[in-house]
């Protein structure tokens, strides 16, 4: 699969993931979005090592649909405005980890997003301070936000003639993935309508004979 009929693939499953948080929302409006339970670092703490990781961990089960943290993210800055890291996330269950780096001592700011089970997508910051010993290594600071290698454009199918062809039979089956989620979504909004008519009818009924009841008493 070239790198861009990938994008297009994710940016399409993610299309659908938003489609269906929306559907599965109105079936339980009392359904709330993740929250964070607990993170390393922790809001406003310090730090005296680099751990072997920053991640978060939520309440409920985070929404990978495509199972390449599409929609995920986490960033490390400092104070000065460097970034640290290689981008890459890890999403597995209700958490989200990257690699932990940091430059020298000073506060830091680490921003995340995450795709709720609700299909939503939501964004933070936690903020810490590192103290490190004397003897610690700094990493360097980047300049701009990094990219996970391999999450950006990449040189796919060189084969003149070839590209073309695998490209739209790649994008055929994507669409027809989306054709038939959104299918059983129109479905699900049906049954959910039905369910709601059914008991607004048995609603009216029964206040119509408790009417009658009380007439004929």
């Amino acid at each position: 699969m070239t790198s861009m009929t990938r994008q297009r693939t994710l940016a399409a499953l993610g299309a659908v993931a938003v489609a269906l948080g929306i559907v599965l929302g109105a079936a339980a409006p009392a359904a709330a979005h993740n929250y964070v339970v607990s993170s390393t670092p922790a809001d406003g703490e310090t730090l005296t090592e680099v751990p072997a990781a920053f991640d978060i961990t939520t309440n409920d089960i985070l929404l990978d649909l495509t199972g390449e943290a599409a929609g995920f993210g986490m960033v490390i800055s400092d104070a000065n405005g460097g970034f640290y890291g290689d981008g890459c996330v890890t999403v597995d269950g209700r958490s989200m980890s990257t690699a932990a780096a940091l430059g020298a001592a000073g506060d830091y700011t680490l921003t995340f997003q995450i795709v709720s089970a609700d299909g939503h997508t939501l964004s933070d910051t936690i903020t810490f301070r590192y103290e490190p010993a004397g003897d610690a290594t700094a990493s360097p600071a980047l300049a701009s936000a990094p990219q996970c290698p391999g999450s950006g454009d990449a040189s796919g199918d060189t084969t003149p003639g070839g590209a073309d062809t695998t490209a739209d039979t790649e994008s055929a089956v994507v669409l027809t993935i989306v054709a038939f989620v959104l299918a059983v979504i129109a479905a699900v909004s049906a049954i959910i309508a039905s369910a709601v008519i059914t008991r607004n009818r048995r609603a009216e009924q029964t206040e119509r004979s408790n009417t009658e009841s009380t007439s004929g008493s």
